[in-house]
């Protein structure tokens, strides 16, 4: 089972918005070579942090309202939010350590 769950805009709310605790949401695209590249970085941190952190894949191309809302402008794009609320923006791709630090220093 994969530690990321891939979700659309029907789900978000739901899924990222109402949850509790810090919620990692992964902004991507399938055609987006350094957000490919990025996939095992993301899948090895997710399962690392286990229950401390809900991660969360969202592709751009499917849900162009949902990375409009939260201004992606690039990506990929590691938006993470806590109850809700944004608390941190991560643009660009970035190694598993850094996934994790950055997701410690904001639980």
């Amino acid at each position: 089972m994969n530690a990321v769950l891939e979700i659309g805009q029907e789900e978000f709310d739901a899924q990222a918005v109402q949850a509790k605790g810090l919620v990692l949401v992964d902004f991507s695209a399938p055609w987006c070579g350094p957000c490919r590249r990025m996939e095992p970085e993301l899948e090895a941190a997710a399962a690392e942090l286990g229950d401390q952190v809900k991660v969360i894949k969202v592709n751009i191309d499917e849900s162009p309202e949902i990375a409009m809302r939260y201004g992606v402008q690039g990506i990929p794009n590691l938006t993470f939010l806590k109850n809700g609320q944004v608390v941190d923006v991560q643009v660009g791709a970035i190694p598993k350590a850094t996934i994790i630090a950055r997701a410690k220093r904001n639980l």
